[in-house]
C-alpha cells in the first residue's frame, strides 16, 4: 500500500511531534540557550530556567541537553513532572532515585541524609550532579519550591552539590515567587521565542532533508503561510506540514501551495499571526498533564509511567 512517505520519497516522517533527537534543529536561539545552560551547570551555578510557550521546543532542548552532558563528567538525570498534585516527599524520592540512591527512605530526614551522602559521593568521584526538570510549571506549591531551595543549600566549600534546570511554560516565574529566597537563587533565565519566517523555512527544509526528501514540496508562498498560521511555533509547524504532505498525497499533488496550507490551518483551528488571540495556538487537549485534575493523585501510577519513559 502506497503511503505519503512513498509518494514524496521520504525515508521517515519528517514532521512527527515525537521528540526524535535526530531531527533536532539547532536554531540560533536554541544554540544560545544550550550554550548558556551548559555553562551554568558546568560551573554549578544552582538553578537555571528555560521558558517558552506551548510547542516552542522545550522538551526537545531538555533531551538534547541531557545527551550533551558527558557521563564522564556528570551524574545527570531528566525528570518529567506530569501532574501538579505531586508531594514534596515524592519529589525528593524521585530525585534520589534518578541520582542513584538505592532504596530511598520514606522518612524525610533519613531521605535527605541519603541524598546528601550520594551527592558527596558524586562530588568525590569528580562528577557534577545535575537534574533537569521538564514541565516545571507543574510545581505549583510553596512546599515544592522550599524543597528545591533546601537542596540548593547542600554545599561543600566553594561549590554547590547539585544544579537544577527548569524547563517549562512562563508560569514557572509565578511559581518561583511562592518562595522568594528561591527566586533570588536563579542564576540564569532564558526564553525561547517563536521562529522568524526565515527560521521557519530553514526548520522545514532541515527536517525534510533529514527525512531523505529529494526535493522541496512546498512553494515559497506555502512556507510563508506555514509561518503566519503557526505563529512560528515548532510543534504547530510540524502539525501543519504533516497534514499538508498527507493531503498532497491524497490529491496527488507534487507541489504544495499556500491555499492548501490555509485550508489545513483553518481545519486545525489555527488563528495565525494575522488573526485575533494568540498566534498559532490550537485548542488545548486535557489529560494526565492537566493542572488541578480532580481526585487523589496516584503517585505509584506516576512512578510506573516515568519508569516506562526511561525505557524508551
Amino acid at each position: 500500500m502506497t503511503t505519503y512517505l512513498d509518494y514524496f520519497e521520504l525515508s521517515q516522517e519528517p514532521f512527527s511531534n515525537a521528540p526524535v533527537s535526530r531531527f533536532y534543529y539547532n536554531s540560533a536561539q536554541h544554540s544560545q540557550a544550550l550554550t548558556r545552560l551548559m555553562h551554568a551547570v558546568s560551573y554549578m551555578k544552582g538553578l537555571s530556567i528555560l521558558v517558552g510557550d506551548i510547542g516552542a521546543g522545550k522538551t526537545t532542548l531538555a533531551r538534547r541537553m541531557l545527551d550533551s552532558l558527558p557521563e564522564s563528567e556528570y551524574e545527570a538525570a531528566l525528570l518529567v513532572i506530569i501532574h501538579s498534585g505531586i508531594t514534596a516527599n515524592w519529589l525528593l524520592r524521585r530525585i534520589a532515585l534518578q541520582l542513584g540512591v538505592e532504596n530511598p527512605a520514606q522518612e524525610k530526614l533519613a531521605l535527605l541524609s541519603q541524598l546528601y551522602q550520594r551527592l558527596l559521593q558524586i562530588y568525590e568521584s569528580g562528577k557534577k550532579a545535575v537534574v533537569l526538570i521538564d514541565e516545571a510549571q507543574m510545581l505549583e506549591t510553596r512546599e515544592l519550591m522550599e524543597e528545591f531551595r533546601g537542596l540548593l543549600n547542600l554545599e561543600v566549600p566553594e561549590r554547590k552539590l547539585i544544579s537544577f534546570v527548569f524547563f517549562g511554560l512562563p508560569d514557572i516565574e509565578k511559581n518561583l515567587k511562592l518562595d522568594a529566597p528561591l527566586a533570588q537563587r536563579v542564576a540564569l533565565r532564558y526564553k525561547l521565542e517563536p521562529f522568524t519566517a526565515e527560521s521557519t523555512e530553514a526548520y522545514i527544509k532541515h527536517r525534510l532533508r533529514l527525512a531523505g526528501s529529494p526535493r522541496m514540496p512546498f512553494t515559497a508562498e506555502a512556507l510563508l503561510a506555514v509561518h503566519q498560521r503557526s505563529g512560528g511555533t515548532p510543534r504547530v509547524i510540524n502539525s501543519i506540514c504533516d497534514n499538508a504532505l498527507f493531503e498532497g498525497f491524497l490529491a496527488r499533488e507534487q507541489l504544495l501551495g499556500d491555499k492548501l496550507i490555509q485550508r489545513i490551518a483553518d481545519n486545525l483551528g489555527l488563528q495565525g499571526s494575522s488573526g485575533p488571540g494568540v498566534p498559532g495556538h490550537a485548542p488545548q487537549a486535557t489529560g494526565s498533564r492537566a493542572s488541578g485534575a480532580a481526585g487523589k493523585v496516584d503517585l505509584a501510577e506516576i512512578d510506573r509511567y516515568l519508569e516506562g519513559l526511561g525505557k524508551l
